[in-house]
């Protein structure tokens, strides 16, 4: 078995992928034509974005993401090697702080912000 996505149910898929490409630089991939979903290039597993209406027509109940609620109990990582600098820039693309960066005591910088419909995002370098 193979991990192949990881999907977050947005209620505007076109404008979370705008979002993820100019606050942390991921570059768009596949997206059906009515912008029902959509999939972010990662270098591994794709981050994927569909439609809250997706999985509510599949009958499957879910709390949905919420910048005025408080973020789900998971979190999207992303690698780098200057964590400040994407803080910073996450933040001119209208990301919201939750944790400046912080060295821990293994030795990886780790910072926190919301995206723009409340999901956690994680930016921190490499775990050496």
């Amino acid at each position: 078995m193979k991990f192949g996505y990881a999907i977050s149910y947005v209620p505007d898929v076109r404008a979370t992928v705008a979002f993820y490409e100019k606050a942390f630089g991921l570059t768009a991939g596949f997206a059906d034509d009515e912008g029902q979903f959509a999939e972010l290039e990662t270098g591994g597993t794709a981050i994927a974005f569909a439609q809250e209406d997706m999985v509510r027509d599949m009958g499957v109940d879910f709390t949905p993401l919420r910048p005025e609620h408080p973020p789900a109990g998971v979190e999207i990582a992303l690698v780098t090697d200057d964590v400040a600098a994407a803080l910073d820039r996450a933040l001119r693309a209208g990301a919201t702080v939750v944790r400046h960066p912080e060295r821990k005591p293994w030795g990886q910088t780790v910072a926190y912000v919301r995206d723009l419909n409340g999901m956690l995002v994680e930016l921190c370098t490499p775990v050496s």
